[in-house]
C-alpha cells in the first residue's frame, strides 16, 4: 500500500511544477488589467509640481493586500496608488512586465513585501532600485517572526501591540537595522541555510500579513515614509486612521479564531503560509502539502505520504488550500487520508475580486477567520 501512495504521489508531485508554471504564466498575461483594487486616485496634479506642493505622490506596491492598505492611506491623503499583482496572483512568482518595471522607477514609492516573497520580482526590483526607485521593504521592518515559530510569538500579546509599544521610537531605524537581525537572531543553530532552503526566504517568514497588528505596524511604517517624502504630516495621520481601523478589525478575527476549542487548533495548509496566524492565535501548524514558505517549490512523494500520516495521527479534519495555487495535491492528500478531510480555500496571497468576501484586506482576514473557524469547529 504505502508503495502504491508512493507511486501516486511521486506522479502529483511531479505534476505541481507544470500547475504552477501554468499559474504563473496566466497571471502575468492579466496584469495590464486594471481592477477596482489596483488603481486609485485621490487628486490630480500637475506634472511640474513636486508631491509636497500637491498631494500628487504615486505609490505603487507588488501585492494586494499592500496595495489595499497603501491604498486607504492615499484615499484619505491625495495621491495614486497602483498594485502590480492583480486579484488572485500568486506572489511567489509573479513577475513584471516591462512598463511595470518602467513605472517603479518613475514612482515616488515603491512598497514590496520583501524577504524573499516576490521571488519573481527580484531582478526587477533590484534593477528598479538600481536605477533610482524608491523601494520599501516593509516585511523587515516589523519584526518578523521564523518560519517554524508556531505559537510562540511574543508579538502576538497585546501588550506588545499598544500604542506606546508600536510608536515611531519602535519603528525608529535602530530598532529596525541590520543590527537588530544580527546573527544572534538568524544564528545557524537549527536555522540554517542549508536547513531551509525549502523555504525560499531564509529563516524569516514573510507572510506577516496574518497578523493584523503587524499589518498595522505596516500603515504606519508607510505613512511615516509618504511624509518623508512630501513633508506632508498628513500621511501619517490618514495612516494612523488605517492602523486604528485593522486594529479594530483584528477583535473580531480574534474572537472567530479564540472560538475554535483548544485541541482543534491544527492547521494544515497548502504552504508554510500561516505561521504568523498560528502565533498569534495559539494553533498548530502540522504540516503543508508543499512543506517550504513558496509555493514554486514542489514535495517529494516522501513529504505527502509523511504529511498523510500526520494527519491521520493528528486527527486533522481540513487541509487548508489557497485561491491562488490549484488545489490539486491537496485534494489527493486529503482523498489519501481515508477519512473525512475537507480542503477549505483561503485567501492566502490575494484579496478577491471586487464581489468575493475578501475584496479588501479587512474582508479578507475576516474571511479567512471564518472559514478557518467553520472547518475546524465541524
Amino acid at each position: 500500500m504505502i508503495k502504491t501512495k508512493l507511486t501516486i504521489f511521486s506522479a502529483l508531485a511531479s505534476s505541481a511544477l507544470v500547475l504552477s508554471a501554468c499559474s504563473s504564466s496566466d497571471t502575468t498575461s492579466s496584469t495590464d488589467t486594471a481592477t477596482p483594487q489596483s488603481e486609485a486616485t485621490a487628486s490630480a496634479a500637475s506634472e511640474s509640481s513636486s508631491p509636497s506642493e500637491t498631494g500628487s505622490v504615486s505609490v505603487i506596491a507588488t501585492t494586494t493586500m499592500l496595495g489595499d492598505v497603501a491604498n486607504d492611506i492615499i484615499s484619505c491623503a491625495g495621491g495614486t496608488t497602483t498594485v502590480l499583482m492583480p486579484v488572485g496572483a500568486d506572489p511567489h512568482d509573479f513577475s513584471a512586465s516591462s512598463d511595470q518595471v518602467a513605472s517603479m522607477v518613475n514612482a515616488d514609492l515603491v512598497i514590496t513585501n520583501g524577504l524573499g516573497l516576490e521571488s519573481g520580482l527580484r531582478d526587477a526590483l533590484e534593477n528598479a532600485a538600481n536605477d533610482g526607485a524608491n523601494v520599501m521593504e516593509v516585511a523587515a521592518l516589523i519584526n518578523p517572526i521564523k518560519f517554524g515559530s508556531g505559537g510562540h510569538d511574543d508579538h502576538s500579546d497585546e501588550e506588545g501591540h499598544d500604542e506606546e509599544g508600536h510608536d515611531e521610537e519602535g519603528h525608529d531605524e535602530e530598532g529596525h537595522d541590520e543590527e537588530g537581525h544580527d546573527e544572534e537572531g538568524h544564528d545557524e543553530e537549527g536555522h540554517d541555510e542549508e536547513g531551509h532552503d525549502d523555504h525560499g526566504h531564509g529563516d524569516l517568514d514573510p507572510h506577516f500579513w496574518f497578523d493584523m497588528n503587524r499589518m498595522a505596524d505596516a500603515a504606519q511604517l508607510i505613512g511615516a515614509e509618504l511624509t518623508q517624502i512630501t513633508g506632508d504630516e498628513v500621511y501619517i495621520t490618514c495612516a494612523d486612521t488605517t492602523a486604528t481601523q485593522i486594529q479594530s478589525a483584528e477583535s473580531d478575527v480574534r474572537e472567530i479564531l479564540e472560538s475554535v476549542q483548544v485541541e482543534k487548533r491544527i492547521l494544515v495548509t497548502d504552504h508554510d503560509a500561516l505561521g504568523y496566524l498560528a502565533a498569534v492565535y495559539g494553533y498548530e501548524v502540522a504540516g503543508a502539502v508543499i512543506p517550504a514558505g513558496t509555493t514554486a517549490a514542489s514535495p517529494s512523494s516522501s513529504d505527502l505520504a509523511e504529511l498523510v500520516e500526520t494527519i491521520k495521527a493528528e486527527d486533522v479534519k481540513a487541509i487548508f488550500a489557497n485561491t491562488a495555487v490549484p488545489a490539486d495535491l491537496a485534494d489527493a492528500v486529503a482523498a489519501e487520508t481515508g477519512d473525512d478531510v475537507s480542503v477549505v480555500t483561503l485567501y492566502v496571497g490575494s484579496l478577491g475580486g471586487p464581489d468575493s468576501p475578501a475584496a479588501t484586506y479587512i474582508d479578507m482576514m475576516r474571511s479567512n477567520a471564518s472559514l478557518i473557524a467553520q472547518a475546524l469547529q465541524d
